[in-house]
């Protein structure tokens, strides 16, 4: 059953990519996707999807590699954040308070157990449009931007992790989120585990990473308004030279409608259903797929892409190669 701190984490707040090549990352971005740029402070750009409430969305930085940088989660009140730093502190994970910064008040950085950078806070600031972007509707962020991919809001996190079961327990267990459905391999561990804050079918996913590394990311998901929208996006992709790994079809698991593209600078991309499932009972019980199940690919269209399981970021050693033996359906062998 429900209770009141399964709810003390409110949304995903914002995301720190990594790219090596910034200016062609920095168009898809503020241009495909039609987010726009709020602020820019030393390596990184701040860039907003048009119905976020708060400052910004994304926080793009240049870096000699890919990959994804510390994720802020928003806490739903000041007596919330107090309570999962209390239990992140307990689990030995907690790094200490951060000062304020751009878009957020303080913040309490911590990692999870396999070494993904993050923060949780409550004070923010709120977006405020002006004469370019003030919307019609004073219920709404900012205008809707009509060009490009519209990117509404984002959606949801996926990590990958060395320790599927280690994660996910952190998850449930210190930041109280609830379960919303995983994937349980031959073997009795978990090769996918999906989280969620609120009724949102989920926020946060890990995925087990092959490799066996630590810190590594799969993809974060941008909601565009509508499935046509997700459609256009793959012909707006198409005609601007975006690897479209993936889709558009519709997941099994928590049913959404996607497309993945790998970003310019090698980060996958997800355009995911704004209007996705939601779980209303507060009794829901969690959904338990096999590997057998899991295996049999999506609700409809292709089964699912084999680099979908190989790519990830940073770049493990001979990563293109790898993805290519993937795609091809040869095993990859490693260059002496």
């Amino acid at each position: 059953m429900a209770t009141s701190e399964n709810f003390d984490l409110a949304h995903l707040g914002a995301v720190e990519l990594f790219t090596p090549r910034f200016e062609e990352s920095l168009r898809f971005f503020r241009d495909i996707c039609a987010m726009r740029e709020v602020a820019r402070v030393g390596d990184s750009a701040y860039l907003r999807c048009w119905d976020e409430y708060q400052l910004y969305t994304l926080k793009l930085t240049a870096s000699d590699t890919n990959g994804v940088g510390r994720t802020l989660y928003r806490a739903s009140s000041p007596e919330a954040l107090e309570r999962r730093v209390a239990a992140i502190d307990a689990s030995g994970l907690g790094h200490g308070w951060r000062d304020a910064e751009v878009g957020v008040g303080r913040s309490f950085e911590f990692e999870d157990p396999d070494g993904h950078l993050m923060a949780v806070y409550y004070d923010t600031e709120h977006y405020v449009p002006d004469d370019e972007d003030r919307p019609a509707l004073k219920n709404q962020a900012s205008a809707y931007p009509g060009r490009g991919i519209n990117a509404r809001r984002m959606d949801h996190i996926n990590y990958l992790a060395s320790d599927v079961n280690a994660a996910g327990e952190f998850w449930r267990d210190v930041m109280m989120s609830r379960e919303s459905e995983r994937v349980r391999l031959d073997d009795g561990r978990y090769g996918a585990w999906w989280f969620r804050f609120n009724q949102k079918s989920y926020d946060v996913v890990y995925s087990d990473d092959w490799t066996r590394q630590r810190g590594r990311f799969h993809h974060f998901a941008i909601a565009p308004d509508s499935r046509e929208d997700i459609l256009k996006a793959a012909d707006i992709c198409l005609e601007n030279g975006i690897y479209i790994e993936y889709g558009p079809y519709k997941h099994a698991i928590n049913q959404t409608f996607f497309l993945y593209v790998w970003e310019p600078g090698g980060n996958r991309i997800e355009f995911a259903t704004a209007q996705g499932r939601l779980i209303l009972d507060p009794d829901w019980p969690v959904v338990e797929w096999s590997q057998a199940e899991r295996a049999k690919g999506q609700a409809w269209g292709m089964k699912t892409v084999p680099t979908f399981h190989t790519h990830g970021t940073p770049y493990v050693e001979d990563q293109e190669e790898i993805d290519r033996a993937a795609l091809e359906g040869r095993p990859y062998v490693k260059r002496s």
